[in-house]
């Protein structure tokens, strides 16, 4: 499966983005809400709360999370420039006074000491380098007693059925992508371990499952993937880092296609996801 070129070494601190932002991949992260990917932390949010949504990407989890402490201000922050534009374009249609978008690092916020009562990330850590410098970070712009909430999937638990080699080796490259970049995919199992490193003492752990199963999920999650690998970053990098050769992805692709056409069709994985005080 490999093409025989010689895998990098990730330079310490330097963070490349797996999958990139390609439309594909914007695209499917648009679909994010907060009543689903952030239900976990609704419950603890209160009007006049000041938020941090870091790694926002196009914003549709953070106008949520905004709706749900207004008056409070919330902040969204990501790295990309133009993913920054997309949740600008988002925030356009809803009616929100209290959200603004700033381009920065996970690793220097841009915020003072003190500065929020809750920092929330979705899908985040998994792709830092760093992942607990960034939540001592969160810590530091945290107010006594304010929150952390992460939710990170975790890929090992990602199965299917009906069963296809394709996606299997779907499944090993992005391994494979993730480690070079020096990411961890199976970021859920160690998210508690990481915020700890990260000042963190008072954690509460929960868990939830992602079950596509109907016509319109599959397809959709289906396609997708038949998508990215092989137009988004991740097929770049596989190409690039000798994981995979074109062929392998364009085989991998089309096993997607078929597996979401089929229709017995199911795709599950669990999503871990912490509530962290700071005390």
């Amino acid at each position: 499966m490999t093409t025989g070129q010689p895998r990098p070494t990730p330079t310490p601190g330097t963070d490349t983005y797996t999958h990139g932002h390609h439309a594909s991949v914007v695209g499917q992260h648009a679909r994010r809400t907060a009543e689903v990917e952030a239900a976990y932390l609704l419950p603890r949010l209160r009007p006049g709360m000041r938020l941090l949504d870091i790694g926002c990407g196009p914003g549709t989890i953070t106008t949520g999370l905004a709706r749900a402490v207004a008056p409070g201000e919330v902040v969204g922050l990501d790295v990309a420039a133009a993913v920054l534009d997309e949740a600008r374009a988002h925030l356009a249609t809803t009616r929100l006074d209290n959200v603004r978008f700033e381009e920065g690092s996970v690793y220097a916020l841009p915020s003072s000491n003190a500065a929020f009562d809750v920092v929330h990330a979705h899908q985040v850590l998994q792709h830092l380098t760093r992942p607990a410098d960034a939540a001592r970070e969160a810590f530091r712009v945290l107010r006594p007693g304010g929150i952390l909430a992460v939710r990170e999937c975790d890929y090992a638990t990602m199965t299917h059925w009906p069963h296809f080699e394709g996606i299997d080796r779907w499944l090993a490259v992005y391994h494979a992508v993730a480690a070079c970049n020096g990411a961890e995919p199976d970021a859920g199992r160690r998210l508690p371990s990481w915020l700890r490193a990260g000042g963190f003492e008072e954690i509460v752990v929960t868990s939830t499952t992602m079950v596509y199963s109907t016509p319109a999920e599959v397809q959709n999650w289906g396609e997708s993937w038949a998508q990215r690998i092989l137009e988004s970053s991740v097929a770049t990098q596989a190409v690039e880092y000798g994981v995979a050769a074109r062929a392998d992805l364009e085989a991998i692709s089309a096993a997607w296609r078929t597996w979401a056409h089929d229709a017995d069709a199911f795709f599950m994985f669990v999503n871990v996801e912490c509530v962290a005080t700071k005390r």
